[in-house]
């Protein structure tokens, strides 16, 4: 165009950015632990007070705590200390915990009167269960595993209590065997399934598996020396009741709850009788109902081991715990779930197992953990009807001795410590595993 000329953007602009400005980094207060800190412990004024005052109640409590396991005394085998009154000799007036205790009395602690020659069994069994329980807890583990998972039980049976092997290899025979009419029933009906798994393995583990060990022994004899119940005590059994009993009462705790919601009454009855009577009775009147009532009600020739005793009413006790959790489980699911199955032309059990107990087990992860932890903790209960758990052992073999009499805390602490290990264990996994299921999040 005439009587016109461009201009260009350099005649007017004095300077163009031709690359772009790295953001600048953000305050130092804004990132990594300035900022956790400024957010979480003095993020106001009342928040900086509580703050300030935890973290004096904390120093005051290391100050005394410290000292008495730095300067805590252990010994060595054979040289001692052999009692407070060397230990307090060793420690010559400075504040520190007779650890020596500990050292001395280890094996009390963790398995009672159970014999010395034979200590590698509870050990075995101990490690075993690690194994056990891997492929159960952790589902990408390969399947095959589960088979030692299923045989773990009897092998630790024999182990803890020895005898004959030939006891425990029948009886899960038994068991196999019922479970193979269970899945021959269980196409007509799942309460037709379970009536012949029990049916199976109430006669087979009454009548046949006693003299047909007997005569196995006798052929090719098999057998660990015999370990009385009385004999198994400390921490080894507080952590037999926690994991048999828990182990027991969840798939009865499931039966309860679907019970309790069952439309049979007399089902539905029984349940809610049964769930209702359990919560309302305290542990310690079933565990002297166990120890003392429950033989009157025994033939005057019946040996009923009091080991399975407490352990029946435990279970039964957990269980009915367990089962008004599962119910909340199954409460807190919408309705649009339970006619989910009805639409795919699934039954009642089908409808359970694959979409309706997966979910109400999820939400009630929480709530069965808890029990877990406050059941594994009551298994201390025993020690009043005269089986002598970890606090048994320690209240009644250690308090009582002149050597040791008037050491508390140590004894007390390790106990603490033992029992805060599994617990926050526990803990840990069920909140892994609630991660694990989250896919509402995802």
């Amino acid at each position: 165009m005439s009587g016109t000329h461009a201009h260009s953007p350099s005649a007017n602009t004095a300077y163009v950015q031709k690359t772009i400005i790295e953001p600048s980094p953000p305050p130092a207060s804004e990132t990594g632990a300035m900022k956790w800190v400024r957010e979480n412990l003095f993020s106001s004024i009342p928040n900086s007070l509580l703050t300030l005052l935890t973290l004096y109640v904390i120093y005051q409590a290391l100050m005394v705590v410290v000292p008495w396991i730095a300067n805590g005394v252990w010994g060595t085998e054979g040289e001692g200390p052999n009692s407070l009154d060397e230990c307090r000799q060793q420690l010559e007036g400075a504040v520190g915990g007779c650890f020596a205790v500990i050292r001395e009395r280890w094996q009390q602690l963790l398995f009672g009167n159970y014999p010395k020659d034979e200590l590698w069994r509870p050990t075995v069994a101990f490690f075993g269960l690690i194994l056990a329980a891997l492929p159960v807890m952790f589902v990408k583990l390969p399947r095959v595993l589960l088979i030692f998972t299923g045989i773990f039980p009897f092998v630790t049976y024999w182990l803890l209590w020895g005898g004959t092997i030939w006891a425990p290899v029948l009886f899960l025979g038994t068991v196999v065997l019922g479970y193979v009419v269970y899945s021959k029933l269980v196409g007509q009906s799942f309460f037709m399934g379970i009536l012949g798994f029990l049916a199976v393995v109430f006669i087979g583990g009454n009548f046949l598996v006693g003299p047909i060990a007997d005569a196995l022994q006798g052929i090719i004899p098999i057998s660990l020396s015999d370990v009385e119940s009385r004999e198994i005590g400390g921490f080894i059994l507080n952590f037999v009741l926690g994991i048999t009993c828990v182990s027991l009462s969840l798939p009865l705790g499931i039966l309860l709850a679907l019970g309790r919601q069952s439309n049979l009454p007399i089902i539905k009855g029984i349940c809610v009788v049964f769930i209702e009577f359990i919560r309302g009775v305290p542990l310690i009147t079933l565990l002297f109902v166990a120890s003392v009532m429950l033989a009157y009600f025994l033939p005057p020739d019946a040996n009923f081991d009091i080991m399975v005793r407490v352990i029946i009413m435990i279970t039964l006790f957990a269980s009915a715990y367990i089962a008004e959790a599962i119910r909340g489980g199954l409460a807190a699911l919408p309705k649009g779930q339970y006619e989910a199955g009805d639409s795919l032309g699934l039954d009642y059990w089908q409808s359970m197992r694959l979409i309706i107990l997966p979910q109400a087990l999820k939400i009630s992860i929480p709530s069965i953990v808890n029990i877990a932890i406050g059941l594994f903790k009551d298994t201390t209960l025993v020690s009043i009807i005269s089986m002598v758990d970890l606090l048994g052992m320690i209240q009644q073999r250690i308090f009582n001795t002149t050597e040791w009499f008037g050491v508390y805390w140590e004894l007390l602490g390790f106990a603490a410590f033992l029992f805060f290990i599994i617990c926050y264990g526990i803990s840990q996994y069920s909140q892994w595993l609630e991660r694990q299921l989250a896919t509402d999040h995802r």
